[in-house]
């Protein structure tokens, strides 16, 4: 009877430990598309079987346990990271490039052409009224064209500051979340996996943004450092950062909790793109307090070069000195090209065509300046190229740079494909092999409860025996 009740009793817990890896199954079953959700796994232990000790053996269920991989998902969240990095420079450098038109219908290209074309016919009729007039008229295009092109170029630079300054509060509000689940799992290291994969999600979710690492403690929490220098979450406490633009260098600055400059450490995710292409992209354009930036050492070059030439030369009364047709702001050299203009009130006949020489060239001045077009004195060139030259080799950096960006995207998406697919295969939920699991402890299930069947009518058999 004793060794009945035994059987009965193991058998009990054979279907409680059975019933408790099917459960487990079901909820892989139902999270296996739940981001940031691992596999969990409950094995099986053996008890002890000893008859002289009353050991009656058995299976008892042991503690559920995580698949979750730790360094594939650190491999997860760097190639995230770098695929956000890659992915934010081509945006960033496809708005830049659309600036720069090489093809030579439109922009400063179109504008530099038509100027110099309007050059060569006044120089075959320098004393022709509608072609001094004509120079005016392409010249005022010319001027109107930097102004456009720095225009562009200073929009970008605020939408680009606009999205640093969305980025760093996503960053914030990722933080703080994860702040949150550290608060729930602190001191309860056997979390539930739920809790579990919602601070893996957004993990992920902030290596998107930024570069860090993150490490578990032993009370449950997780620690992150940006670029694991700058402290963003420590146990309970949030380190927020925080946007502060500038006027350069740099031109944007990410400050830490405690105000320390952390834009260095900055380097990774869309956030290190943006800083990249604020800092250092732009100004090389546009300029800074510490540079002019390309687009204003051509526009002022090129105004100083003509007006030197027109200036030089004189009118038909031999006397009378030619008048400037550009002017720009002065004082400020970063500001060249966004207030370049055609100089107020001047007129054709304030167009001296003359070369005073000597010898005296009736149209040596419109031929000095179409000869800017295809510089041979130094003096007409810029860095030694032509102004032509010069603006297809900033719109080609701009090109280039778009174009090695969008090589990279392609290499970090293989990569995070890749890296995505090794953690799938590492802690990630197979429907094939869950529905295997399902079966066979369905069936073991089923097995032991006919096996409890029996025991419990021989049991009862037993009894009426007994009573018999």
């Amino acid at each position: 009877m004793a060794n009945l009740l035994s059987t009965l009793l193991s058998s009990s817990n054979a279907l409680n430990a059975y019933e408790q890896v099917l459960a487990v199954t079901q909820n892989n079953v139902a999270n296996a598309s739940t981001p940031g959700y691992a596999k969990q796994t409950l094995p099986l232990e053996a008890m002890s079987f000893d008859l002289v000790s009353g050991a009656m053996g058995g299976v008892r269920a042991g503690q559920v346990l995580s698949a979750r991989d730790q360094y594939a998902e650190q491999a997860v969240r760097q190639q995230t990271s770098a695929q956000g990095n890659s992915q934010q420079s081509v945006n960033s450098l496809q708005s830049l490039q659309s600036l720069f038109d090489v093809s030579g219908s439109s922009g400063i290209s179109a504008a530099l052409n038509q100027l110099f074309q309007s050059f060569s016919a006044w120089g075959q009729s320098p004393s022709d009224t509608n072609a001094r007039q004509s120079v005016i008229a392409n010249a005022g295009e010319l001027a109107a064209a930097f102004q456009q092109t720095a225009s562009g170029l200073a929009g970008l630079e605020q939408d680009t500051g606009a999205q640093l300054q969305q980025t760093v509060t996503q960053v914030n509000q990722l933080v703080g979340q994860l702040q949150q689940l550290n608060v729930q799992r602190q001191g309860n290291v056997s979390s539930d996996p739920g809790t579990d994969a919602q601070m893996n999600s957004l993990l992920e979710q902030l290596s998107q943004y930024v570069s860090f690492t993150a490490s578990y403690q032993a009370d449950g929490s997780v620690a992150v450092l940006l670029n694991g220098q700058t402290p963003l979450l420590l146990e309970n406490s949030q380190y927020s950062l925080a946007y502060q633009p500038g006027q350069g260098p740099p031109a944007a600055q990410i400050l830490a909790a405690d105000g320390a400059d952390a834009t260095a450490a900055s380097t990774g995710g869309q956030l290190g793109a943006l800083l990249q292409m604020r800092n250092q992209t732009l100004p090389s354009y546009l300029g800074d307090p510490s540079q002019p930036g390309d687009l204003n050492t051509m526009a002022k070059q090129f105004a100083d070069r003509v007006n030197q030439i027109l200036t030089s030369g004189v009118a038909a009364d031999g006397t009378t000195p030619g008048a400037a047709l550009f002017q720009y702001d002065t004082t400020n050299p970063a500001n060249v090209a966004a207030s370049l203009e055609v100089s107020p009130g001047v007129t054709p006949d304030q167009l001296a065509a003359t070369d005073p020489g000597p010898p005296s060239v009736s149209n040596g001045i419109p031929l000095a300046l179409s000869q800017l077009a295809t510089p041979q004195a130094a003096a007409d060139q810029i860095d030694g190229e032509s102004f032509s030259s010069f603006y297809g080799a900033m719109a080609a950096r701009a090109g280039s740079g778009f174009n090695d960006a969008n090589g990279q995207l392609q290499t970090d998406q293989a990569s995070l494909a890749q890296a995505q697919q090794l953690r799938q295969q590492t802690s990630g939920v197979s429907l094939d092999e869950e529905a295997t699991t399902l079966i066979q402890f369905q069936r073991a299930y089923e097995a032991n409860s006919r096996l409890i069947t029996v025991l419990d009518q021989l049991t009862l058999d037993t009894i009426n025996i007994l009573t018999t």
